[in-house]
């Protein structure tokens, strides 16, 4: 695996660290295809029951690196790149965003892609396609609204303008923000909370809500009851414990 993403593995939580810190991170194709690997890596990985992505040196992602030059096929690669992006949105795992410092145009696509964002203080959201004459390719035109509302997200796509993670918090594009100090701590939590329940159902949870996403009501709940996973095997087991005669309480 290349360096330019860096995994840490640790009771059951993969972080993955965007790393080049000269350039707050901004993606270019040799990172992205690394990113792409350990996302392939994290599908068929049972160990693992969280994935918290990251930037190093103080900043989330500054976005698509624009000094790079453009691929030969540009609409092909888009199209793989979008196509990692909802693979990570995928993952049977919670995904979760710890986001410091900019956190600017696909950088925010990225963010969106996971489950979860938890903001520093310090962090500056925003979508900057329009000071450039670019669209969104990565799905923020989907993602956003979903996440924020339309107005809000029209707001943000039109105005270009910075929003500090308290903002964000505020608005619901993130799930909290806390100071920069505390930010590790809180994504601790909210993975030990969640590793805490079943990863059987975290996936299942998860997968329900994505897939029926946009159906009407009468075709949710049908799909929630006859596309079910069921019950976890260890629940259950734990559940006749409880039950039996003489379990304590």
């Amino acid at each position: 695996m290349s360096d330019l993403v860096l995994r840490r593995d640790e009771g059951g939580i993969a972080t993955l660290t965007l790393n080049r810190p000269d350039k707050r991170n901004a993606i270019d194709r040799a990172l992205f295809r690394a990113f792409r690997d350990h996302v392939a890596a994290l599908e068929s990985d049972t160990s693992i029951g969280v994935v918290v992505l990251r930037g190093s040196g103080g900043h989330f992602c500054a976005g698509h690196d624009l000094k790079a030059a453009p691929h030969a096929d540009a609409l092909g690669w888009l199209r793989q790149e979008l196509l990692t992006l909802e693979r990570l949105t995928r993952l049977r795992q919670p995904v979760i965003a710890a986001v410091e410092g900019t956190c600017y145009t696909g950088g925010l696509e990225l963010a969106l892609s996971a489950d979860f964002i938890v903001a520093a203080k310090s962090a500056r959201f925003a979508d900057t396609h329009g000071k450039w004459g670019l669209v969104p390719g990565w799905g923020l035109s989907q993602r956003l609204p979903r996440r924020v509302g339309q107005a809000k997200a029209l707001e943000m796509m039109l105005t270009c303008q910075p929003y500090t993670g308290a903002q964000a918090a505020a608005m619901g594009l993130a799930n909290l923000c806390v100071a920069d100090a505390e930010l590790d701590e809180a994504v601790l939590a909210l993975c030990k909370t969640i590793l805490g329940n079943s990863w059987h159902s975290n996936a299942e949870n998860k997968r329900l809500v994505y897939d029926t996403d946009g159906l009407p009501l009468t075709q949710g709940l049908n799909h929630e009851l006859m596309r079910n996973a069921g019950f976890d095997k260890d629940a259950a087991r734990q559940r006749a414990a409880f039950t039996a005669p003489g379990a304590k309480p």
